[in-house]
């Protein structure tokens, strides 16, 4: 059975894209599915936070997967993390190579787009969900991971939300469909950073549903949420009842991101 192939993404920035992949990884664990990965933000917090030895600055990582100059297959660049049942493909923040192949594949020619999907369909049957963390911009690495992927969450925060930002990234997610992926699926929305206690709010996240499906409950604004990843150490480990408690909230999402594969 192939693998469930999740993209995260929204071409805004600080939206908690990477927080939430690196919650929602080890809830899939937790769930005893076999959990790959995939970093292909130039910028590598995911893989920073979530790889169990420091990366060397010549890692093979997602970059040598994409690169027409390199003959390195994913399964050269799967690394483990710090959790037992999850696996990584890296991109090293110190190591601008990402980025040179983002801007090497405009220039590329026939199959640029599938780079990242012929990568996954190599080892798909190895896992049971794939995570992929998207840069925050629609460019050809966000390409690749929805050509990639059978299913998109967006997330986003629970603020001042932009109707036109959606609509190009619908417009991107429907042309990849036409163009390269006829089985991709918008899900829905992840949505973080909410304070259900303000008028804002609770008003932002109606007018966030009314456009598209939200995926299990907000996440609220908590701090730990962001600091237990930087520790490196997830919200159960984290040992407080506030911690426990949002916990619950990731491993009721990956429940629904991936429905079918338990």
């Amino acid at each position: 059975m192939s693998a469930e192939v999740l993209a995260f993404c929204n071409q805004k920035g600080g939206v908690g894209k990477t927080t939430s992949v690196f919650h929602l990884a080890y809830a899939a664990a937790k769930a005893d599915m076999r959990v790959l990965v995939v970093d292909i933000d130039p910028q590598g917090n995911l893989s920073t936070v979530l790889s169990r030895q420091a990366l060397a600055r010549d890692e093979v990582g997602v970059a040598d997967v994409l690169s027409e100059a390199s003959t390195a297959t994913i399964a050269d660049a799967i690394v483990p993390t710090i959790w037992p049942g999850v696996e990584l493909v890296p991109t090293v923040p110190e190591n601008e190579s990402l980025a040179y192949v983002r801007d090497q594949l405009v220039i590329a020619g026939a199959g640029r787009e599938r780079r990242l999907r012929d990568a996954v369909d190599f080892v798909d049957k190895v896992y049971d969900v794939v995570l992929i963390d998207c840069p925050p911009s629609l460019d050809l690495l966000t390409i690749n991971a929805l050509v990639a992927a059978r299913k998109v969450v967006v997330v986003s925060q629970s603020a001042l939300f932009s109707a036109n930002g959606l609509a190009r990234l619908r417009r991107t997610i429907e042309a990849v469909k036409r163009s390269y992926n006829p089985q991709l699926e918008l899900l829905g929305a992840m949505i973080n950073l909410h304070e259900n206690n303000t008028i804002a709010g609770r008003e932002q996240l109606v007018e966030i549903a009314a456009n598209i499906n939200i995926l299990g409950d907000a996440i609220p604004k908590r701090v730990v949420i962001k600091d237990s990843m930087e520790s490196q150490t997830s919200l159960p480990d984290w040992g407080t009842t506030q911690s426990r408690n949002l916990s619950t909230i990731y491993r009721d999402t990956i429940a629904i991101l991936t429905d079918g594969v338990h």
